[in-house]
């Protein structure tokens, strides 16, 4: 472990290395203070569940735009960097509303105000996320293309000891601090990560106002990468030889459009810095747009954002009813949670194990069947069914817990593996985290049809006595995707070119 840590430090820099595993673990860590959150909203604010899962819902919105993150910070530099000036943005974003939540009471005790702040911060944490996404893409490629499973791989370590951690310590904090504390104390992270900041290097962005207008061609779909724009260095390399051609011929035809200056220099007509990013997004998102158009990658995407919006998300209403109804207390729903992200662990494990070579449309028919069975799970729970049987509550919600993850993994790794084979070169990293980003909405459009299926229902705190209805009707609903399956590839599987 030692040397391959120092391996990963010789290639890319501890300060990137420390930077890369400081934002994965803090991705990790929100659950830290997102647990506050729920008992602020359902103890403090006295939401019913519904209206707390419509505001989580309104909140997490900013994940779902993540493409527009990456394509701004592709054309437009900030003083010639693409990606430190913006992840600097990000975290004083996802730095700032816990700061104010923490301090002022009256904001974190109005429901719109609060959900205004978290909405703020989920907008720089996402950033954050496509910046840093972005740095390793181009890390690795102008380093080694080795590191990339290793870097990869340290990432998403650094993101599951952050949630361990956070789970962990949540339900310690919330059972002896106040709310407005874990705000505070959760503040600390980001401001290691904004300080950070200045410890890694950017190299500037070059760019030549006469050369950029000559070989640019907005309807070029090849001209445009997701993890580094047109503008750079490489770009001009690649181009040489037709810019000085094109140069060559404007120059005998267009000898009388030049006027000599007092000083004996040649002026040319040039774009002025907005325009040229202007055009810069202009073509970024046609490019987008084409690809993802493309029927192989339009069908199975429509199929995953399928799989989220036809689904209730009434995972809202079964916190209020562990803590109001069952009384259990938020230590152990931290402890629940862990579980929950050794689940997601195991289900990696078990996929890239035994399930990598299986076609992607089974395993996706067999998650949905698994998922159904943890609804079974939770209708078995809500009816007091258990205790019949000697199994506790606790032990009904720690093994929830930990199948769900390890289930819902089962289902994201062909996502993952699926959105890698789709990409085209070129806009590789915009175009997967447009593919994320209709994840993501899918989830939250999923949320607002459990909230809505809540309030349908009447159940709200201290009624829960639809709430076996309301899950039975998500179990019903869970195999609605089962019938959409000829959107996949048929022949795919985990291992497939």
């Amino acid at each position: 472990m030692i040397q391959w840590l120092k391996r990963l430090r010789a290639a890319f820099g501890a300060s990137f290395l420390w930077l890369v595993c400081l934002v994965y673990f803090t991705q990790g860590f929100r659950s830290f203070v997102w647990t506050a959150v729920s008992y602020q909203l359902k103890d403090r604010l006295k939401l019913s569940p519904s209206s707390s899962q419509f505001v989580f819902s309104i909140a997490f919105f900013p994940w779902s735009i993540k493409p527009l993150y990456g394509i701004v910070s592709d054309c437009i530099p900030i003083k010639g960097r693409k990606r430190v000036p913006y992840l600097v943005i990000a975290t004083v974003l996802s730095l700032v509303p816990w700061l104010i939540l923490g301090l002022n009471a009256t904001l974190r005790s109005s429901k719109w105000n609060l959900m205004t702040f978290l909405t703020v911060q989920n907008l720089g944490s996402a950033m954050a996320d496509v910046v840093v996404d972005a740095m390793i893409a181009e890390a690795v490629r102008r380093e080694r293309a080795t590191f990339a499973g290793d870097l990869q791989s340290i990432s998403w370590f650094s993101m599951a000891l952050g949630g361990i951690c956070g789970s962990l310590l949540g339900g310690y904090a919330l059972t002896n601090l106040q709310i407005h504390t874990i705000f505070l104390l959760f503040s600390v992270l980001p401001s290691i990560q904004l300080l950070s900041c200045g410890l890694v290097e950017e190299k500037s962005v070059t760019v030549d106002s006469k050369v950029l207008p000559e070989f640019y061609d907005s309807s070029s779909v090849d001209g445009v990468n997701g993890n580094s724009s047109f503008l750079d260095e490489d770009s001009f390399s690649e181009k040489k030889p037709n810019i000085s051609m094109l140069r060559r011929k404007k120059s005998r035809k267009g000898s009388k459009k030049k006027r000599v200056t007092g000083k004996g220099q040649i002026a040319e007509k040039v774009d002025s810095l907005p325009s040229r990013w202007f055009r810069s997004l202009k073509a970024a998102t046609f490019s987008l747009c084409h690809a993802f158009k493309q029927p192989l990658i339009l069908r199975p995407m429509a199929w995953f954002f399928l799989a989220h919006v036809s689904i209730p998300n009434l995972s809202t209403v079964m916190f209020y009813y562990q803590t109001e109804f069952l009384s259990l207390e938020a230590s152990f729903l931290g402890t629940a949670r862990v579980m929950g992200w050794l689940g997601l662990m195991l289900g990696t494990f078990v996929y890239n194990q035994y399930l990598k070579t299986m076609k992607l449309r089974r395993i996706l028919m067999l998650s949905h069947v698994g998922l159904s069975f943890l609804g079974l799970l939770d209708m078995v729970l809500v009816s007091r069914v258990n205790l019949t049987y000697g199994i506790s509550d606790r032990i009904m919600v720690l093994c929830g817990s930990a199948l769900s993850d390890a289930i819902n993994q089962f289902k994201f790794m062909p996502f993952l593996i699926l959105s890698g084979q789709l990409c085209p070169p070129g806009i590789e990293g915009t175009l997967f985290a447009l593919f994320m980003s209709i994840n993501n909405l899918g989830s939250t459009l999923g949320s607002f049809v459990g909230a809505g299926l809540a309030s349908a229902l009447n159940i709200s705190s201290g009624s829960f006595d639809n709430l076996s209805l309301g899950i039975a009707i998500q179990v019903l609903c869970t195999f609605i995707p089962v019938g959409f399956l000829f959107l996949i590839p048929k022949e795919v599987t985990g291992v497939s070119a």
